[in-house]
């Protein structure tokens, strides 16, 4: 995986986590400290004495219960048919929750996307077996996004069971929302379609002016009826409530699919931590969840427009600018040798103590059956993750490397 990779070549060179010297715009966590009009940070948790014991596969009732009530309240306000805890599994982190949908899928064809997240590829091997997979590669003249018409055409096509995808996307910023995303429900709904939709960014959202998008995106706003139709949600607190280090994540959907995934649940995991879900109810709290997640479109998109405009400045050009996450993907095929390349780009950097991920990395390819060169090699991945000093450290120190 990617960020793996760019961790353990940087540690070679003294960098830890925190590290004052050293920015990180490759990192895959946003900040995690005190932040401009977010609530205080949760300190601590309480304890109850069945705590100490194994909890339920699919997570405690409590917070089953509060995942549900977050999402009508957000998406599904007048709807007649809303999400319960019998709609909701926790799981101790999102790629916890994703390999378990994974482990549940009968055979059958999956499509994905690229570039898109660098775990999928790890997913899919433990299961090539019994699943196949279909590459559907997102276009720069698209934004990096799949049209709703395009799926059709794919599904029309080839007998697909099941896609995934994250939206908003990482590494891309690319954000499918409104109509499109509509569409792309409804076209799951007709084809019977198994929809895995990564929502970890989702209250990361920008208008295309850069400024702070007015409420977060979800698919939950366009499902019909959620105890029926095919499309999984995917969320939790890592990226959003910006807790990573609570491993806790959710998984949305029927709960006739709910009950498979506390199944595999039994096989691969045991079941999250009742621990950490206790303190999770906290940052469910609707007050202090609103407060948290639009200070975080407040601040973060401060920092999306700082490294765009130096990034442009250096030459880095964008087929679309991010919508979402708190990635930029931009092509390096403008810059002067040997900084046109990522691989090259990356170590000299290295070199900077500035860290960054490398296209080729999101070029999801499991089984590592394509073997022609990535199209994403003149690609970098940027965050914007570090708090605003450090992100424009790391920034100010790409300017000389490429002014030099």
């Amino acid at each position: 995986m990617g960020v793996i990779f760019v961790v353990h070549e940087a540690m070679k060179r003294g960098f830890v986590n925190g590290h004052p010297d050293w920015s990180n715009l490759g990192q895959g966590q946003p900040e995690i400290g005190p932040m401009e009009g977010a609530p205080e940070r949760i300190a601590d948790v309480h304890i109850e004495p069945e705590d100490h014991a194994y909890g339920p596969l699919e997570g405690i009732p409590e917070l089953r219960e509060a995942v549900a009530a977050h999402y009508n309240r957000l998406y599904r306000k007048g709807m007649k048919s809303q999400y319960s805890a019998e709609n909701v599994c926790i799981a101790q982190g999102g790629r916890l929750a994703l390999s378990r949908a994974m482990m549940a899928l009968a055979a059958t064809s999956v499509g994905y996307q690229t570039p898109d997240y660098t775990a999928y590829e790890d997913m899919f091997n433990v299961h090539l077996a019994r699943i196949d997979t279909h590459l559907v590669r997102a276009r720069p003249e698209d934004g990096f996004v799949i049209p709703a018409g395009r799926l059709e055409q794919e599904l029309s096509e080839r007998d697909l069971g099941a896609f995934v995808i994250s939206n908003p996307c990482n590494p891309t910023g690319a954000l499918l929302e409104g109509d499109e995303l509509e569409r792309w429900i409804a076209i799951a709904r007709r084809f019977e379609l198994s929809l895995l939709l990564d929502e970890f960014y989702s209250h990361f959202i920008y208008k295309a002016d850069g400024a702070p998008g007015d409420r977060p995106v979800s698919a939950a706003a366009y499902i019909e009826d959620v105890s029926r139709e095919l499309v999984l949600l995917f969320d939790g607190l890592t990226k959003s409530f910006r807790y990573p280090g609570w491993r806790i994540g959710w998984t949305l959907g029927p709960p006739d699919i709910i009950e498979s995934l506390a199944r595999t649940a039994s096989a691969l995991d045991g079941g999250p931590s009742r621990i950490a879900q206790r303190a999770a109810l906290r940052a469910l709290e609707p007050e202090r969840a609103d407060q948290e997640t639009t200070a975080l479109r407040e601040v973060f998109s401060r920092k999306r427009n700082v490294m765009l405009k130096t990034l442009k400045d250096l030459g880095i050009r964008f087929a679309h600018e991010p919508l979402g996450t708190f990635y930029c993907w931009g092509s390096l095929e403008s810059l002067p040798e040997p900084f046109n390349d990522a691989m090259s780009f990356f170590w000299k950097a290295l070199g900077h103590q500035v860290m960054t991920v490398p296209g080729q990395f999101f070029d999801v390819n499991p089984g590592g059956f394509r073997k022609a060169p990535s199209p994403y090699e003149k690609w970098m991945r940027f965050s914007f993750g570090p708090p605003m000093d450090n992100m424009v450290m790391g920034l100010d120190r790409l300017t000389k490397m490429l002014g030099s």
